[in-house]
Order: structure tokens, then C-alpha cells, then sequence
């Protein structure tokens, strides 16, 4: 529901498998997520802020409705899917008065697919992670944003784009 309309979410395989688990918690309710305050209503942005930040993350870093910007970004950049699709799943309106009142499309079956996309390439992600290192280690140096380690021998300036 959003701004009193129903809006249509498409799910993942991998979603639904992980809802049909959570079918079998007992205690489960009208939430796959309720809140812990009242069974009655749902998890708040705020819950998942406060478990960002007992993973380590500041409010600077990341907010639980800055992952709608990066899947925004990321469905166009790396998936390329079209922007009205991704629009649409977020539930953003179309910004012209006349395009309000004539577009009613849902675009269900290519969302549906949109959003396998998007899980299978997040499961890419985890599976095929490349890892960065944020950090230098011990005996490199920051170079154009590249760390190398620094040798014994004589010093030369690092070459953009060498690996």
C-alpha cells in the first residue's frame, strides 16, 4: 500500500522461498516482519536502521531507504533494465499531471522478470564476490585509488591502469 493504493509487488524465487520458511515460525501472523512492539502491525524503517547500525554502519554510511536508490541505480547501470520498470516497482508516480491520468499500466510480467534479475544477480554477488580491500595492508600504498606494495627496490611512480 502506498500513498492508499494497492501496489503490486512481484517476488523472486528466492523471496518466496524465504517466505514459505518463515510460514513455518510459529507465531507467525498477518506480518512476515511484525513489529516488536505489537504483532499488529509491521517492522518500521527505523528497526532496520537500529540493525544497521549494530552491524557496524552509521547513518552517514547507509539508511535502509538508500537500498530503493541502489537498486534504482543498479537495475539501470548493470542490469539495464528499463527505467520505467524499476520507476514503477517503487511505486514512484509518473511526474506529469496528463501521464498520471493516463497511464495505468503495471507492467507485471516484465517486473516479474525484472525482479528474478535483480535477485539472481544479488545472489551473483554473494556467490562470486570479488573482494576490495577498503584498507591498505601493511607495506602498500594508495595509488590513483589502487594499492601496491611497496618493494625493497628503487621507487618508481605507479603507471594508470597498470595491474
Amino acid at each position: 500500500m502506498k500513498m492508499k493504493n494497492a501496489h503490486i509487488v512481484p517476488l523472486s524465487r528466492q523471496v518466496i522461498d524465504i517466505l514459505r520458511k518463515l510460514q513455518k515460525v510459529p507465531g507467525s501472523g498477518r506480518y512476515a516482519f511484525p513489529s516488536i512492539r505489537s504483532t499488529a502491525k509491521p517492522i518500521s524503517d527505523n528497526t532496520l536502521n537500529a540493525g544497521l547500525r549494530r552491524l557496524g554502519y552509521t547513518g552517514d554510511e547507509i539508511v535502509s531507504h538508500g537500498w530503493r536508490a541502489t537498486f534504482r541505480t543498479l537495475s539501470d547501470e548493470q542490469l539495464g533494465i528499463r527505467v520505467e520498470y524499476a520507476e514503477q516497482q517503487l511505486a514512484h508516480l509518473v511526474k506529469d499531471p496528463l501521464g498520471r491520468a493516463y497511464n495505468r499500466t503495471k507492467h507485471l510480467p516484465k517486473r516479474r522478470k525484472m525482479m528474478q534479475t535483480w535477485a539472481d544477480y544479488l545472489d551473483g554477488l554473494k556467490t562470486e564476490a570479488k573482494v576490495i580491500p577498503l584498507h591498505k595492508a601493511e607495506g602498500e600504498r594508495s595509488v590513483g585509488g589502487r594499492y601496491q606494495t611497496l618493494s625493497s627496490g628503487p621507487s618508481r611512480p605507479a603507471s594508470p591502469g597498470a595491474d
